[in-house]
């Protein structure tokens, strides 16, 4: 295999999917991969009393019940929609269902004020059909119909972020199961096989840019993903995808736990600045989400490895996060300004550790970009 830069979850864990479905008896739906229970395990981890050979890792990070409805649902004939704030993880959950149930997740459209129709059903490809004129093998599917032809799981990412009319081309998908292309006068019709469903990702912040209609909602089981606001959990999820990241750049260098604490109380103290803020104006423009700390910690650890002494210190890491939520000028900086006089400061004097130079780190950074 190839080296990729970021690979598909089918492929990252083929190794555990594979050794999943040498062992798994339980009756599974249509052509499922895997039984019902053991995507639960793929995704959410095994447990000492599951009694397996092996360990099998955590993925995604939040309530089980999330996990069992998502399986229920795609299970069932009708669509799922996870729904929640930037960062939450819909998406990672959705590559994983993917991948757990058809061992493809890479079948996906991408909801932007630019998609179209066609990308929901099909194109065609000029050349052949000038020269040949339109048939089957002049067509281009879309992912979705690809999805539908193999009995597989199609993915639409942002859906609220296409057109109303866009949206509405998946009721039909979603309800009658075909899509008929009335260009053809013979095999016009593409029916799904045993199998497909979609899962669609929405941003809760979208709200009111492209509702979904009464029709296609109807269609959909929703699942609402929402902020991981457990700090254990939160740190967990921030281990795990920087393990990776490591991994991926081949980089040796240890995140110290203290700086993992001041980054998580950071963004726990400015949630609580946000929540109880009373106009937009004193709110950051970053969603604060477990996702943006990644970013965080990612660009402080790249920092230094490429232009420090591969240690992580607290001062780059505050410039880090400095740098990263500071989106508008002045308004991001006023507030970040505010946090670091007002509660960074007193917390450096009361319980001192790294949060002196994590002060002094943010205010250079504030500095700067004043």
């Amino acid at each position: 295999m190839t080296d990729m830069l970021r690979a598909p979850a089918e492929v990252k864990f083929a190794e555990e999917l594979d050794w999943l479905e040498s062992i798994d008896d339980s009756p599974k739906p249509f052509s499922w991969r895997l039984s019902p229970k053991m995507i639960r395990l793929f995704i959410l981890g095994s447990e000492r009393a599951d009694g397996l050979d092996r360990e099998i890792s955590q993925k995604w990070f939040g309530d089980r019940s999330f996990v069992e409805r998502s399986i229920v649902t795609l299970a069932s004939d009708r669509g799922l929609l996870l729904i929640g704030d930037p960062g939450t993880g819909k998406s990672w959950l959705a590559e994983l269902l993917a991948a757990a149930i058809s061992r493809n997740s890479t079948l996906v459209v991408q909801g932007t004020a630019g998609t179209t129709e066609d990308h929901i059903k099909y194109s065609w490809n000029v050349s052949m059909v000038i020269a040949k004129g339109q048939s089957r093998a002049s067509m281009i599917p879309s992912p979705i119909m690809t999805a539908m032809e193999k009995g597989v799981i199609g993915r639409f990412e942002e859906l609220t972020r296409s057109t109303s009319d866009v949206q509405d081309a998946l009721i039909s998908i979603l309800s009658e199961k075909y899509v008929s292309i009335p260009e053809l006068d013979d095999d016009n019709i593409v029916f799904a096989q045993p199998g497909f469903s979609i899962i669609a990702t929405a941003n809760s912040r979208d709200r009111g840019v492209n509702d979904l209609s009464s029709a296609l909602k109807r269609r959909f089981n929703f699942v609402r993903i929402p902020v991981v606001t457990n700090k254990k959990s939160e740190a967990e999820i921030v281990r795990f995808r920087t393990t990776e990241l490591l991994r991926r750049h081949q980089i040796e260098l240890d995140v110290p736990p203290n700086l993992l604490d001041i980054l998580l109380q950071s963004f726990a103290d400015l949630r609580a600045a946000s929540a109880s803020a009373t106009s937009d104006d004193e709110k950051l423009e970053s969603a604060l989400s477990t996702a943006e700390q990644i970013g965080v910690l990612e660009d402080a650890i790249l920092h230094s490895t490429f232009f420090g002494d591969r240690q992580l210190r607290a001062e780059t890491l505050a410039g880090s996060l400095v740098g990263s939520l500071a989106r508008r000028s002045p308004e991001d900086l006023a507030i970040l300004n505010k946090y670091w006089h007002g509660v960074v400061e007193p917390r450096s004097k009361e319980d001192g550790g790294e949060w002196p130079a994590f002060l002094e780190g943010g205010r250079a950074a504030i500095a700067t970009l004043s």
